[in-house]
């Protein structure tokens, strides 16, 4: 993790694969692709996110492999890993929300249910303070910035219309 308690990439693909796994055991090669997907689809390719292999996971305990042979192994979740899991699930949202942030935003909304209620309420109130941090940001730059030509205020103006939705959605769910 960074000094902020924040996850590096790594972990960011650790979170996903303990989070698949606690939710069912998986063939080595279909976790690896289902990451695959999952972090291409948000924060596309990227070297910082192909992440150490999962077979470390296994020697790590975090997961165990049961029936079948070679890579037709099923990969489960181990209780070590479900403490893993609930680490990496409490850990910190970094500022600004760029690509990989997201990420970690949509892993973390993607497992949050692996957490008991009590934590789970917790983390929602970091991830909405981590939101209303980076729409300050983006409103401080827009009072700035508020002579830059139309075509970057139109942006950061939709940047900011789309943050304040998500709060209001992310405040209405939370409530409910």
């Amino acid at each position: 993790m960074f000094r902020d308690n924040s996850l590096i990439p790594t972990e960011a693909i650790r979170l996903a694969a303990l989070g698949l796994l606690a939710e069912a055991p998986r063939r080595y090669g279909d976790l690896a692709a289902e990451i695959r997907h999952f972090t291409s689809r948000i924060a596309g390719p990227s070297l910082d996110l192909i992440g150490t292999p999962l077979e470390l996971l296994r020697l790590e305990g975090l997961v165990m492999a049961r029936a079948g042979a070679g890579e037709q192994d099923m990969l489960e979740i181990t209780a070590s890993g479900h403490t893993a899991l609930a680490a990496l699930l409490r850990a910190r949202l970094r500022a600004p929300l760029g690509d990989y942030n997201r990420l970690v935003l949509l892993l973390k909304l993607r497992f949050l249910h692996h957490l008991p209620q009590a934590e789970r309420q917790a983390q929602m109130a970091s991830i909405a303070e981590s939101l209303e941090t980076e729409l300050a940001r983006l409103r401080d730059l827009r009072r700035h910035d508020a002579a830059a030509p139309r075509a970057f205020l139109d942006w950061l103006d939709q940047d900011i219309a789309a943050l304040e939705a998500r709060l209001d959605q992310f405040a209405a769910r939370q409530g409910s």
